[in-house]
């Protein structure tokens, strides 16, 4: 809805490099989410400043790729889900969308019960019922989609501002150690909860549907395509993901150099996001401290809720071409996020939302690789990219980065399906004969893709000679029999008028008919006796008999009534197959909203229930 609306021809420089400012900081709201709020607490409350690094490597992970997704976006024209589209085998295509869906329902709950935390947090109101509150975010998101993308992007940013203004609020409280924070960003070996931890954080921070959401957002701008302005457009582009994705880095560095400083000094262990917030009062000793991390975490909710229904937008329409509408999209999606928060709440209690928050991360991590690996090798090809593929030193990093993630994602499942094996006993076979070929066709899928050979992105498609062509042949075809609905109304007249210059031209039949839907007619059909049956059936006769008399001359091959009952959509459709009408020509009134349900829709049900052209006319 929003491609090329944003202009950027006639500016200066700083004007372009403003107006190129804002896809990235749509999608750095994925990257401080409630998610990474349970990552990032998990991290400084239990080890300390010691993940920091982890943090760090993180964002310089996400700078990259985020980058490598505009230059995508940018340079072929196409999303990294299109691209994959074009590359992919059905099959293949259909399990990558079927993993990025699993990837954003798992980062909508995340949101759902992040925002039902800030909730309960600062109104009080129960986690059920904030849960179910959410779903009314589908308006928001509604609101805001018509303003238009700069807009948008202005709302984004002030979200990131509150939570930014908020964190730190919370990092001048509880004054961290300098020290701490100085040898938690060197380096260290993983392995257990401190490596399981760290796979959520980089879940968290590198989001794959973030990966398909900015190479389509970039193509917002109304970029001329010669290469001069598309060179430009990547390093505008490499700016907004620079400010914007380090942005990032600051709000979930401070999130966990607080859960440091205070959890962690204090030797408290943290089970729950609201026992959190609790604890900031009491450690800190100021009511600020809760007040403002509710009204973050509810921003980071909010925002991401938004970022994450344009993603599932992207991808539905790019790897499969379905498109519905944004709204019924959201809902779908919030629907499925909805149900295990519900769960959890009413049985595991607030601990359980807090490791669900944490799996959901791990569940991103986990997709993660399947979106890297074909942007990794979709802006390396000459192919695609041209000139502007990515350099020699800059394939081998993005490679690398690649090999972490997979590397890390390896390790990570190889320990935790040894976990579920021995947690459960003596069916721990079972649980193997389930998780490892799971596990091991995903990984061969993995590895297809990276050795697969590209091919280069097909030109758009230009079917404008043979649309000519076929238009050419239409002109050709010759109508037999003209059919119009009619009301029995003075209003008959438009239709008619359509309906006899098309008979005139065509040398058809014209077909007259008319459904009696009153209560006779619904309930008895062609028995019923009443006076609207009468009148209808005499009206219609006599105007067949009339039409006959005055179209005899100008080439009409005749006139036939045909009358009907019940239900108007339903014995149109049937009356047009009977009869064997070429073209149909029927009457709006142009209803919009309640009056459509007050009075009823027969275009729709007709237009979908035959094969042939229909005219409508006011």
């Amino acid at each position: 809805e929003v491609h090329r609306t944003v202009k950027v021809a006639h500016l200066k420089w700083w004007q372009r490099l403003f107006v190129f400012t804002g896809p990235a900081y749509l999608v750095s709201v994925g990257y401080m989410d409630p998610g990474n709020w349970a990552t990032d607490l998990e991290g400084g409350a239990r080890f300390g400043y010691r993940l920091l690094w982890v943090l760090l490597m993180s964002n310089a992970m996400a700078v990259l790729l985020q980058t490598l997704a505009a230059r995508l976006g940018l340079v072929t024209g196409r999303d990294l889900a299109q691209a994959c589209r074009d590359d992919y085998p059905p099959a293949v295509r259909y399990v990558l969308f079927i993993l990025c869906e699993i990837a954003i329902a798992a980062c909508d709950l995340a949101e759902v019960l992040g925002s039902a935390i800030a909730l309960n947090l600062l109104a009080g109101i129960p986690l059920i019922w904030a849960v179910l509150i959410t779903v009314g975010d589908v308006m928001l998101l509604l609101a805001i989609q018509r303003w238009g993308v700069r807009k948008l992007e202005a709302f984004i940013v002030t979200l990131i501002a509150t939570i930014g203004a908020c964190f730190l609020v919370e990092v001048f409280l509880s004054r961290p150690s300098v020290l701490g924070i100085a040898s938690g960003l060197v380096p260290r070996p993983l392995s257990g909860a401190e490596l399981y931890v760290a796979i959520g954080i980089l879940g968290a921070t590198v989001m794959p549907h973030n990966l398909y959401l900015h190479s389509a957002l970039v193509q917002s701008r109304d970029v001329n395509r010669s290469r001069q302005a598309v060179a430009e457009a990547c390093r505008f582009n490499l700016v907004d993901s620079a400010i914007a994705m380090n942005g990032a880095f600051l709000v979930n560095a401070a999130i966990l150099i607080v859960a440091a400083a205070t959890f962690h000094r204090h030797g408290v262990e943290v089970t729950q996001i609201p026992q959190a917030a609790e604890m900031l009062e009491n450690l800190l000793g100021s009511r600020l401290a809760p007040i403002a991390f509710a009204l973050a975490l509810l921003c980071a909710g909010q925002s991401s809720t938004i970022t994450g229904t344009l993603a599932g937008q992207i991808t539905m329409e790019g790897f499969v071409s379905f498109r519905i509408r944004p709204w019924l999209r959201r809902l779908l999606t919030r629907t499925v996020a909805i149900a295990p928060a519900v769960v959890v709440i009413s049985y595991a209690g607030e601990e359980g939302i807090y490791r669900l928050l944490i799996l959901s991360q791990v569940i991103l991590s986990l997709q993660l690789p399947f979106a890297v690996v074909p942007l990794v090798k979709f802006t390396n090809s000459r192919q695609k990219m041209g000139p502007f593929a990515t350099p020699r030193p800059l394939q081998v990093l993005a490679w690398a980065v690649a090999g972490i993630i997979i590397l890390l994602n390896a390790k990570l499942v190889y320990e935790q399906i040894g976990d579920w094996i021995a947690a459960a006993g003596q069916y721990g076979y079972l649980v193997a004969a389930a998780a490892v070929p799971l596990a091991a066709g995903l990984g061969l899928l993995l590895f297809w893709m990276i050795l697969k050979r590209e091919r280069p992105v097909s030109p758009l498609p230009t079917v404008s000679a043979d649309a000519v062509a076929a238009a050419a042949e239409t002109l050709k075809k010759r109508f037999k029999r003209i059919g119009v609905a009619l009301e029995a109304k003075p209003t008959d007249s438009v239709m008619l008028a359509e309906a006899v210059a098309l008979a005139k031209v065509h040398e058809a039949e014209l077909v007259v008919m008319h459904v009696v839907d009153g209560v006779g007619g619904t309930w008895y059909g062609p028995q019923t006796g009443d006076q609207e049956s009468r009148d209808d059936e005499q009206y219609l006769n006599s105007l067949a008999q009339r039409l006959a008399a005055d179209l005899k001359s100008e080439g009409v091959k005749g006139v036939r009534a045909v009358l009907g009952y019940g239900n108007p959509a339903r014995e149109i459709v049937k009356l047009a197959r009977q009869a064997e009408i070429d073209f149909l020509v029927m009457g709006g009134h142009g209803h919009r909203g309640l009056t459509d349900w007050l009075y009823g829709q027969t275009i729709p049900g007709v237009r979908h229930g035959l094969k042939i052209p229909v005219l409508t006319v006011r």
